[in-house]
């Protein structure tokens, strides 16, 4: 078995007393201190991430946005230099390859983010639609680290340690500049339903801007906070992650995503027809999110039943919410059974599931 990767920051996790595991493939820190008060301090000041494992693509040429627009359920069409676009990128059947950002620096040259775990088979993906466009497909993702700081005092911090002027910097837009003298792509984004940023870089520089960020963070409370933070706040703000609420079986559609995949826009993309016939049609199942009003988490793969025990879904994701103090997560439920009581079998006890429409919390974010 190969052993898992590490990011440029993996001394720096160890030094800060990270407890490290495996995913995806890396070896990345779950914790540092303890997932309920990094995930407080989140939402109460800030935090900082080594999201250094995503991956990162170039595509670039004459029909770099054409190709995109074929590529994305999306609709490209309107961005411009300075934008991001969140889109899955589906198959022909409808469901799910990956979903990823993409950053347009011109017309011709475009910056991807992609899933740790999703590299290999995207890149290969992309290049296999590539056919008969005038485009080139560079996989950059060993040259780049990523952090992010996400939080309330977020802009605070990182505006204190460069000259580019963030206040004018909107959500889904980004600017390159420099951060203590090491230049970054710097993206109103996240992963937290949180104001923050994230910040694109030499894999080289990742020691020195974790350092920087830290010391910077120092007067606003920042802190760091790991892979376990990162999921429960994902939940918290109802944030899909590959592999759970979106899938090879689970359209963007099903996920509730019907607002990234944009059937009028001109010309045609990749899982199109499946995706017309699913909206006319209904999908088979749905993906519902639900909190419990009980601290007993339903683990992921947990049946979901109705009240005569039938079983019809499953369970995507489960965590405790750290803010609301009981157990939140994610379904995949049959259409059918939508809007029947449902359960989950927690070791004996039948756990009525409230559907909820995500965020769970107040989010803060601008």
């Amino acid at each position: 078995m190969q052993a898992p990767r590490r990011t440029p920051l993996y001394d720096f996790h160890v030094a800060h007393g990270g407890r490290m595991v495996d995913f995806a493939g890396w070896e990345m820190p779950v914790q540092y201190r303890s997932i309920l008060e990094e995930h407080k301090a989140v939402r109460r000041t800030a935090g900082l991430f080594d999201v250094s494992h995503m991956g990162e693509v170039e595509v670039r040429g004459a029909d770099a946005q054409k190709f995109l627009n074929f590529l994305l359920t999306n609709d490209l069409g309107k961005m411009y230099p300075g934008r991001v676009v969140y889109s899955p990128m589906c198959n022909p059947a409808g469901g799910v390859v990956d979903d990823l950002l993409v950053y347009q620096k011109n017309q011709e040259e475009y910056f991807l983010c992609i899933n740790a775990g999703n590299i290999e088979k995207d890149v290969s993906w992309m290049r296999l639609q590539a056919a008969g466009f005038e485009v080139e497909i560079m996989n950059r993702s060993d040259e780049y680290a990523l952090v992010a700081v996400q939080g309330p005092t977020a802009a605070n911090i990182v505006q204190s340690v460069t000259g580019a002027k963030l206040g004018l910097l909107k959500y889904y837009h980004f600017v390159e500049a420099t951060v203590g003298g090491i230049h970054c792509l710097i993206s109103r984004t996240g992963y937290t339903g949180e104001d923050g940023f994230e910040l694109y870089h030499a894999a080289g520089d990742a020691p020195a801007l974790a350092a920087l960020l830290m010391d910077a963070g120092k007067a606003h409370g920042l802190e760091l906070a790991g892979l376990g933070a990162r999921d429960s706040l994902r939940l918290e703000a109802g944030y899909p992650l590959y592999g759970h609420e979106l899938s090879d079986e689970i359209s963007p559609l099903a996920a509730g995503l019907a607002w990234t995949v944009k059937l009028t826009k001109g010309g045609d993309f990749v899982g199109r027809e499946s995706l017309e016939r699913e909206r006319t049609q209904g999908s088979v199942g749905r993906v519902l999110h639900f909190r419990t009003g009980d601290r007993r988490i339903a683990r992921a793969e947990t049946p979901v039943l109705t009240a005569e025990g039938v079983r019809v879904g499953r369970v995507l994701s489960g965590t405790l919410s750290p803010m609301l103090n009981e157990a939140i997560g994610s379904v995949w439920v049959q259409t059918a059974a939508t809007d029947s009581p449902l359960f989950v079998d927690l070791r004996g006890a039948l756990v009525r599931l409230v559907i909820t429409r995500p965020p769970f919390v107040v989010l803060k974010r601008t």
